[in-house]
């Protein structure tokens, strides 16, 4: 007599966070200065920390425009010039799931993995599901370049 085939347990359709997961969101957490955040299971992020371990060159701060930002995907990082000769820059690493944002349009940073929007000036949230500010980055005018990071 043959005994029955266990019985499977159905496949999950609630998303799961991976172990790599948990810890980024840690890490992105105490980056930003949060005691705790709601992280996904989403990557959508890329890999290396939400924000420059080390300074980062930019280029021409004439790439910025006044009174706009502009986003350096690459490099992780949003650069805005409110003023003329006066910048600011935030990580482009949504602090809702870690997805790098993805555009600039009419004034607000777009992160196109769960919809959150951010002012560009600020780094504040505009619209969720982000809870948390963009993490303020360091940002100075070096040599002719705009230079962010620790130590800008």
């Amino acid at each position: 007599m043959t005994s029955p085939a266990p019985e499977t347990p159905a496949a999950s359709t609630e998303p799961f966070a991976s172990r790599r997961t948990v810890l980024r969101c840690a890490a992105l957490a105490g980056a930003a200065g949060l005691g705790a955040t709601a992280c996904s299971g989403a990557t959508g992020g890329g890999k290396g920390p939400a924000v420059p371990t080390a300074p980062v060159d930019l280029g021409a701060p004439d790439d910025v425009p006044v009174g706009g930002a502009k986003l350096y995907r690459e490099q992780r990082l949003v650069v805005a010039q409110p003023a003329k000769g006066q910048y600011k820059a935030f990580s482009a690493v949504c602090t809702h799931a870690g997805c790098v944002v993805n555009k600039i349009e009419k004034g607000r940073i777009h992160c196109s993995c769960h919809g959150s929007e951010f002012d560009p000036a600020t780094g504040k949230v505009l619209q969720g599901p982000a809870g948390a500010p963009l993490p303020e980055v360091q940002v100075k005018l070096a040599g002719g370049k705009l230079i962010a990071g620790p130590d800008a």
